[in-house]
């Protein structure tokens, strides 16, 4: 969620043990946050990694951005599901299946402009990055979750 942080990964453990000890629900700085864990398989050691992330919907389907806390580079997540875009997502209580589908240019600046409009950090971190963010579509599956 938030990998800018001195302990990223520390935070990060922290929210993911609240989120699914409270039914999707966290308190502090994310209170009121929409909040969902995304679980993809790291490239280099192929094991599950879950990272919170901010999200955004779309009809049936989640939003997420690859903005690294306004890094100049991508997120370890997001260069997990370049490589395998089978994921698994869990949103409240509920966890599925998702194929990961990174939008291309303009469908990408028209979605980004929506998110930005929303949740006007993203448009910060666009500008700290210099890069251009990018928007991920999570589209839930039927059938079992793939991890966990």
């Amino acid at each position: 969620m938030s990998e800018s942080r001195s302990d990223p990964t520390g935070f990060n453990e922290s929210v993911i043990g609240e989120f699914r000890a409270n039914g999707g629900v966290v308190g502090g700085e994310l209170a009121g946050m929409p909040l969902l864990l995304l679980t993809t398989i790291d490239t280099r050691s192929g094991q599950p990694r879950t990272t919170p992330l901010a999200y955004h919907r779309r009809g049936g389907r989640y939003l997420v951005i690859a903005s690294n806390g306004g890094a100049v580079r991508d997120p370890a997540w997001f260069r997990n599901l370049e490589q395998d875009p089978d994921v698994t997502v869990e949103v409240g209580v509920r966890t599925f299946a998702a194929t990961a589908t990174i939008l291309e240019a303009s469908e990408r600046d028209a979605v980004f402009a929506m998110i930005v409009a929303e949740a006007p950090s993203a448009g910060m971190f666009q500008a700290k990055a210099g890069r251009a963010i990018p928007v991920i579509e999570l589209e839930p599956l039927r059938g079992r979750p793939r991890f966990g």
